[in-house]
């Protein structure tokens, strides 16, 4: 019996395919222009993302939208608080470089954006330290002596696996009622979220990232996000040259942590914008001025994804 063409379409999404007619589509996540001036990390040689996404350098941002291709689920971690705190701005009072974090959920069937999805994000700040968790430490970092000059150079030999989070096993229960670094907000009719925050630090075992997780099927009230499923949980990564530009900026120059770089991390799944490698944008002399980040996410509203561990 021949498959009929909606049929064929659902084969290519499950095996996650990016050929179409013969040619090999470029994965790219779709980017707005943002500036004279700004300079973009991910398209350098010496970061990963070059290697792991097959995309250019220079990459134009009229590229067309990766269609076929889901995001790939990790880990939540043990530092997850579903404390539907709806903002956009979820600083606080925290320190560290200005981070603009803009990210577009599409259903990786049909390309079509998802509306009105519950996307949330959560990430330790410049020391390392973890809202809600501050008891857990950073792994050895944030405190103490500062080193007396920035790091020139990425860390060698293998990473520590004894650190906080973010990869470790079971859910943690929270230690404080601290709730900086964390928010919930909803995509609009294009699928577009965007949220201010600052540029995360590290800590022991794991290179810089954010988590994210994004729920529909659900309803909107005064209180927050209820019911519905969580149809992604991810996380986003960071090149390295961005990490090593911020480690010389106050105060990630106080974080005395040993860093795991991104070729090091057992997280990442080493496949670029597909695995939550970040399209970031800044200026190289002044990274401090602040940095905005952008990815498109395939998603399947229809599955249930909580968790990979």
């Amino acid at each position: 019996m021949t498959d009929t063409p909606q049929q064929e379409l659902r084969e290519l999404t499950r095996r996650r395919v990016v050929v179409a007619g013969g040619a090999t589509a470029v994965t790219a996540t779709a980017v707005a222009a943002l500036g004279t001036g700004l300079a973009s990390a991910q398209g350098t040689p010496a970061a990963k993302g070059a290697h792991g996404s097959g995309v250019p350098s220079g990459t134009p941002s009229g590229t067309p939208e990766p269609c076929y291709v889901l995001t790939t689920e990790t880990t939540e971690g043990p530092y997850y608080i579903d404390a539907d705190k709806l903002r956009q701005d979820v600083t606080e009072d925290e320190e560290g470089i200005p981070l603009t974090l803009r990210l577009k959920v599409i259903d990786a069937e049909t390309c079509r954006p998802v509306r009105n999805a519950a996307v949330d994000i959560w990430h330790c700040s410049a020391l390392g330290i973890y809202s809600g968790y501050e008891a857990m430490g950073n792994g050895g970092g944030g405190g103490g002596t500062p080193p007396t000059d920035a790091p020139t150079d990425l860390p060698t030999g293998p990473p520590p696996t004894d650190g906080p989070g973010g990869g470790g096993p079971g859910h943690q229960e929270p230690t404080d009622d601290e709730r900086y670094l964390r928010g919930t907000w909803k995509t609009d009719r294009h699928g577009f979220v965007t949220f201010r925050t600052v540029f995360p630090g590290w800590y022991r075992g794991r290179c810089v990232h954010i988590h994210v997780k994004v729920h529909v099927d659900g309803t909107w009230t005064d209180a927050g996000y209820e019911g519905g499923h969580t149809c992604h949980t991810g996380q986003l990564f960071f090149d390295e040259e961005s990490v090593l530009l911020s480690a010389a900026v106050e105060p990630y120059s106080t974080n005395t942590a040993t860093r795991t770089t991104l070729d090091e991390d057992t997280i990442y799944p080493d496949n670029g914008a597909e695995g939550g490698l970040l399209r970031l944008r800044y200026k190289k002399r002044d990274i401090g001025r602040g940095v905005r980040a952008e990815l498109t996410m395939g998603v399947a509203p229809e599955e249930t994804n909580d968790s990979a561990e």
